[in-house]
């Protein structure tokens, strides 16, 4: 069963919505108290607030509409969070759809295996309102459209800003928010070396909650889908002891 709540409209127009129009975030969670909770928490943001109590609603809804952003509690009965992202991720129209995992698992091993299942932030429990707000306007700010719309080929890679597109030797490549900020910031500093905490500063742009550990992570996530060998980078390169560089194969 789907609660949804409309809101006043104080904020301005972002998240590459519309004029006039407020982004939509969906919450997963099997308890109705939490999901009452998450929208004191979140509607003060002024955007409007769809909550469902399991996995298998959640898909329903990604049916009948758009949403700028997911939330979804982890350990639910049924269709539990990790199968129900596992879902999302394959459907073409959600694939670039945002999720922040909600779970009480907090270890770093759990963390990673939330961000290499396609979510974008992984919010362990208890967490603070305040964190909550912070990260999730830290999400929504990655689809905001960049400054530059200018596309940008290296090599057999094309990256499109403005339609948030990726194609990879003349085929279109879904990818994350995440995923593509981090690729087009690397694209458009060919040759040089950053470290994991300036790309956190550059591309996360809020590093209260994330480690360098997340870089390696998406790293690893973006080789994939770029090169012919991802074991053997031609592009995304490791620089030993220092961070990674991005390089035009010659």
């Amino acid at each position: 069963m789907a609660v949804q709540r409309t809101k006043p409209l104080p904020a301005q127009p972002r998240h590459g919505v519309e004029d006039g129009l407020r982004a939509r975030i969906l919450m997963v969670d099997d308890h109705r108290p939490n999901l009452l909770a998450l929208e004191a928490i979140l509607s003060p943001l002024g955007e409007e607030l769809v909550g469902v109590t399991s996995g298998e609603d959640a898909l329903r809804q990604l049916l009948d509409g758009e949403f700028a952003l997911i939330l979804m509690d982890v350990q639910m009965p049924g269709m539990d969070g990790i199968e129900t992202a596992a879902v999302i991720k394959q459907r073409e129209r959600n694939r670039s759809t945002p999720i922040i995992f909600l779970t009480a698992k907090s270890g770093e091993a759990d963390r990673v295996l939330g961000l290499e299942l396609g979510a974008d932030d992984y919010i362990p429990k208890p967490f603070s309102p305040r964190e909550l707000v912070a990260r999730v306007k830290a999400v929504l700010r990655r689809f905001e459209r960049p400054l530059s719309p200018a596309p940008i080929r290296v090599g057999e890679i094309e990256i499109d800003p403005g339609a948030m597109t990726l194609t990879v030797r003349d085929r279109l490549v879904t990818t994350t928010a995440t995923e593509f900020r981090l690729l087009d910031y690397f694209a458009r500093h060919v040759g040089r070396v950053f470290t994991r905490d300036q790309l956190l500063d550059s591309v996360w742009r809020d590093t209260s909650y994330v480690t360098p550990r997340s870089v390696d992570v998406y790293v690893r996530r973006i080789r994939e889908k770029i090169e012919p060998d991802p074991e053997n980078p031609r592009y995304l390169k490791t620089v030993r002891g220092a961070g990674y560089r991005f390089e035009v194969p010659k």
